[in-house]
């Protein structure tokens, strides 16, 4: 999600490549006849597993106070102390079952994106986090192979106040010691781990992009220490077109197999937060006109969503307000909250929910003109134009995922 960013530190001391080859003519993409879905053909249709293993406190509030006292899973944990095993344990077991993984199949839904925390694979000395997570992650693999669901997992962060990206200390090391681990545990796997994202949400306007390249190179190597097929995905780290990675981490370079992550939200300023329906379609369509931005890796849309407000509550933090109703520090009032996008789609107006679904279509058309795309999330407590299974229940998501009652949105 927009707000959850993994901390990065000192770039590992040997480079797997020479820095010569990372800015290389696009070429075509590697076929992986290893990995059981063609990435080159496939269009993928997916959603993630938000609030499962990485806790957010908008997709699930009732297990934080409302008092402030907690903002994340790291200092929930810290206030639960001795409880948090068995807390966190209760949700791992209940928020996502087998049920769940039926239904995502039985939608149509191809893939399933499951991000979850370094501290699940390789946990700091200090850290209040609590493990098990991979013994039900384990159990989930299983799911999906049963209904025929791929999965990639999304080394995802998860402290909010607790973090730097300024590629000091260890943090890039310890981040390569998770990635190891995951990439070693389901290297024998790649009919269902058909991917594995090396770090969720790099702010490129923050950090070093040229460190950045070179983690990615750094944990493109350590995954194919032991994993030799499985897709390494990437993020664009923000206010970086598609296009500026043209040439980077390409079969020029001397790598297999690399797909580029981008999100696709329009709500985080007081800009986009302002549009119109027309305008969020609009945006939406521009990002598919392939024919103007060509790319030269599989490009997918990792996390999108049918919320055109930032009105859900936490949305933007614990106790933190909305862009829309001028409640977020600096922002400027567009319109009231008041009772609009809380609850469940049933509640939802008419209108509001033909809205949803147009934006919605407009932008499953455009990022099927590039790989695919994962829907955020599966479920929330509250967040009815964030919560897929319930927007499937209400007819506001496309079932079959071809059907289409707004056409055509996107002129092709």
């Amino acid at each position: 999600m927009f707000f959850s960013r993994l901390s990065l530190g000192k770039l590992a001391a040997v480079a797997l490549l020479s820095p010569a080859l990372v800015l290389t003519a696009p070429t075509l993409r590697l076929v992986n006849r290893d990995v059981s879905w063609d990435y080159n053909d496939g269009i993928v249709r997916g959603v993630n597993l938000g609030g499962w293993f990485v806790l957010e406190p908008w997709i699930t509030p009732s297990m934080f106070p409302d008092d402030g006292s907690a903002v994340d899973e790291y200092t929930l944990s810290q206030i639960l102390g001795g409880d948090a095993q068995t807390v966190l344990s209760n949700h791992w077991n209940s928020w996502i079952t087998q049920d769940d993984f039926n239904q995502i199949a039985g939608a149509g839904l191809n893939h399933v994106r499951i991000p979850i925390g370094y501290w699940a694979i390789a946990p700091i000395a200090g850290d209040p986090y609590v493990q098990g997570q991979l013994d039900v992650l384990d159990q989930a693999i299983g799911w999906a192979r049963d209904v025929g669901l791929r999965v990639i997992i999304d080394l995802h962060g998860g402290k909010v106040k607790h973090f730097t990206l300024d590629f000091q200390g260890d943090t890039v090391q310890q981040t390569l010691t998770a990635i190891r681990g995951l990439a070693e545990r389901y290297a024998n796997q790649a009919d269902v781990v058909t991917g594995i994202e090396l770090v969720n949400e790099p702010l490129g306007p923050v950090i070093d992009l040229d460190q950045l390249k070179q983690f990615y190179y750094d944990g493109w190597g350590t995954i194919r220490d032991s994993n030799t097929y499985t897709v390494v995905v990437i993020h664009d780290a923000f206010e970086q077109p598609v296009e500026f990675w043209n040439g980077f981490m390409n079969t020029q370079a001397g790598v297999n197999d690399v797909m580029l992550d981008t999100h696709a939200y329009q709500i985080f300023d007081d800009g986009q937060v302002a549009m119109d329906l027309s305008g969020h379609v609009s945006t939406a369509c521009s990002f598919g006109t392939s024919e103007v931005s060509p790319t030269d890796k599989w490009t997918i849309v990792g996390e999108w969503t049918g919320a055109m407000t930032d009105c859900a509550k936490w949305l933007n933090g614990l106790g933190k307000g909305a862009r829309y109703d001028g409640t977020f520090p600096g922002s400027t009032y567009v319109g009231s909250c008041d009772g609009k996008y809380t609850g469940t789609v049933a509640g939802l107006s008419d209108s509001d929910k033909a809205n949803i679904r147009q934006y919605i279509e407009a932008q499953m058309d455009a990022y099927e003109r590039r790989t695919g795309w994962f829907f955020w999330t599966w479920k929330t407590e509250s967040a009815p134009e964030w919560h897929l299974q319930d927007l499937l229940g209400n007819g506001v998501f496309p079932q079959p995922l071809t059907d289409r009652q707004f056409l055509p949105i996107c002129q092709r």
